[in-house]
């Protein structure tokens, strides 16, 4: 956006500070780019689902945190966590279904373990305001 001066005026919404938010949309590139490898067969079983599940954690941080109630936001985080879980189960199908390596599939694993350890620390922190 520029400002009236003519300038560049950088401004961020708030979920894009959270660090949390940032992680999952860096996950969400590594999904993107592992499933592109996947048969053409699965475009719309396992890599729409991989896909779907990956930008569903951004997005429900994203929409949570536009709500005026912490208890509205905690309820998208929660989302967002169970999005995770999905991806969590949909890579194991994935690497033995050999659509993953083994060290695609622990850097993808290692982290979603990152993420829904960090959806669980912004739940309680929701909880304790």
């Amino acid at each position: 956006m520029i400002d009236g001066c003519g300038t560049l005026a950088v401004t961020m919404f708030n979920f894009e500070k959270l660090e949390v938010w940032q992680k999952s949309i860096a996950l969400a590139d590594v999904i993107y780019r592992q499933t592109r490898s996947f048969p053409v067969d699965e475009r719309f079983g396992l890599t729409n689902q991989m896909r779907r599940s990956v930008v569903s954690v951004s997005s429900n941080i994203a929409e949570g945190s536009s709500r005026s109630s912490k208890a509205d936001f905690r309820r998208f985080v929660e989302i967002g966590t169970g999005s995770v879980f999905e991806l969590v189960s949909q890579s194991f199908i994935a690497q033995r279904q050999d659509f993953l390596s083994e060290e695609n599939f622990q850097t993808i694993y290692s982290s979603a373990d990152e993420i829904g350890r960090m959806l669980s620390g912004l739940r309680a922190s929701l909880d304790r305001r």
